[in-house]
């Protein structure tokens, strides 16, 4: 495991000339030589990563899926994340592509060092990366060489601000990109939503749920091989309601079926739910419903 602390000690690693700029660097991928015997490596930097490569040996997939964007992938890390990547040693072929390097020090007392955070796709795996068109790769590589550009001139009282703005664009063009990630993939993304509801059919199906409890973002999104971000971000695209909201919808459902073909009481109902406290689950009932559990039962007398 290689602790990268800062720019200077990444150009270090990867065999590259001293960075221009201490906070702000953009890689040539094709002339990264990582300083390791083996076949992999994995780093912790202490610095934002926004790769574009192409020519990557193998497949991708993205999630459980595999994707036909072959010409552009990007992927975004936050510092203290761990990344693993492939030595590539033999120089024919070597992927190509940039990677654009920030410290969070370059950002401080910006906006953008609040709004970075919000940005999901910094949370996500290398399974999900940005796959890009090739007109949206040409806009992305465009920007990156105008924070290179910046940085390359004569550093002034507008350059931060400048490179900061660019940045910004950078990410905001990557958030629209991802939407149409979510619209476009629709085989795939629907294969998810049909594998979602068989997790949450089989979950609220067993016996022992008054012991388990109800299922968490985390455990379904571990189930479906993808971040809890990008998960109830999609949810959200295709269907208008995140993760938690689809695990309650699930839930009422079977409090409905439970309520009307049984004489079991509220309490019992929502014990055998994985509900602790049955004031807990008759709330969330009359919020979904806008009627308590007991209303609910007496429509069907």
């Amino acid at each position: 495991m290689h602790i990268i602390k800062s720019i200077s000690e990444y150009h270090q690693l990867a065999n590259l000339p001293k960075p221009e700029h201490p906070l702000v660097s953009l890689v040539d991928y094709s002339q990264v030589n990582y300083q390791t015997d083996g076949d992999e490596i994995s780093i912790v930097s202490g610095h934002y990563s926004i790769a574009l490569k192409r020519g990557m040996n193998g497949k991708f997939r993205y999630g459980q899926q595999p994707y036909d964007f072959d010409e552009g992938l990007m992927s975004f890390v936050s510092p203290g994340q761990v990344i693993t990547v492939k030595v590539h040693r033999d120089p024919h072929p070597h992927p190509t592509g940039w990677i654009l390097l920030v410290h969070p020090d370059f950002l401080w007392g910006t906006p953008l060092a609040t709004r970075i955070k919000n940005y999901e796709f910094f949370g996500y795996h290398i399974h999900e990366a940005l796959f890009l068109s090739e007109k949206e790769e040409k806009s992305m590589i465009g920007i990156m060489e105008n924070i290179r550009e910046e940085y390359h001139a004569n550093i002034d009282q507008f350059s931060q601000n400048i490179i900061i703005s660019q940045i910004e664009v950078l990410l905001n063009y990557a958030e629209r990109f991802y939407q149409r990630q979510f619209i476009t993939r629709k085989i795939s993304n629907h294969e998810i939503l049909n594998k979602l509801e068989a997790i949450l059919t089989r979950h609220f199906s067993r016996d022992n749920l008054a012991s388990i409890g109800l299922p968490t973002v985390q455990e379904i999104a571990d189930q479906l091989n993808v971040s809890p971000g990008y998960l109830s971000s999609l949810l959200k695209v295709l269907t208008g309601l995140n993760t938690q909201q689809h695990i309650h919808e699930k839930l009422i459902e079977k409090a409905k079926e439970k309520l009307s073909t049984t004489q079991l009481s509220v309490s019992e109902i929502a014990y055998g739910l994985g509900f602790e406290h049955s004031q807990s689950f008759s709330r969330l009932f009359k919020s979904k419903t806008n009627l308590s559990p007991l209303e609910f039962r007496l429509s069907f007398s």
